[in-house]
């Protein structure tokens, strides 16, 4: 599974308030989410996503509450991957569950704006000519992305390998 994007870089601890604020969470309508994602870190950050756009972060991306709202609203916005140094658990989780890539990558010079090509099999990440390795991804978690998140993947399979 190999995906390009824009990036959009951001720094350490980006919790799931400033990914999608609380008061935006009272709504089944995703696209709602989608007009408000990251608006409190980055106000024009839903005017300038588009779609594939890769969003790059530091350590702790999505702590903070467990709400599953923030990886759906970064999906509805257009977001193909995120790359983070690491990941809070719960939102490691969520992201695979609603079928959002995501790249565990300790060391990168990514700059806003740089073209990323990744592969989650591998865990290559190429940006201006530099590969990287990231984490690989389980087989059964790409099946789950693939799928476009695990209720669609449970659906069709009706249980998971490991």
């Amino acid at each position: 599974m190999k995906i390009t994007g824009k990036s959009h870089v951001y720094g350490d601890n980006i919790d799931t308030d400033r990914i999608i604020p609380g008061k935006y969470t009272k709504t089944l309508d995703l696209q709602s989410l989608a007009d408000h994602v990251m608006e409190d870190l980055d106000p024009e950050f839903s005017k300038k996503v588009e779609k594939g756009d890769i969003v790059v972060a530091g350590e702790n991306f999505g702590c903070g509450s467990s709400r599953e709202q923030a990886p759906l609203a970064l999906k509805t916005a257009g977001v193909s991957l995120i790359i983070a140094k690491s990941f809070a658990r719960i939102f490691f989780r969520n992201a695979i569950n609603i079928g959002l890539p995501i790249i565990e990558l300790k060391d990168y010079h990514i700059q806003p704006g740089d073209i990323i090509e990744a592969d989650l099999i591998s865990g290559l990440v190429t940006v201006n000519g530099q590969s990287y390795t990231g984490t690989k991804m389980p087989q059964v978690m790409v099946d789950i992305l693939n799928n476009n998140g695990l209720v669609n993947y449970l659906a069709k399979h009706k249980t998971y390998k490991l």
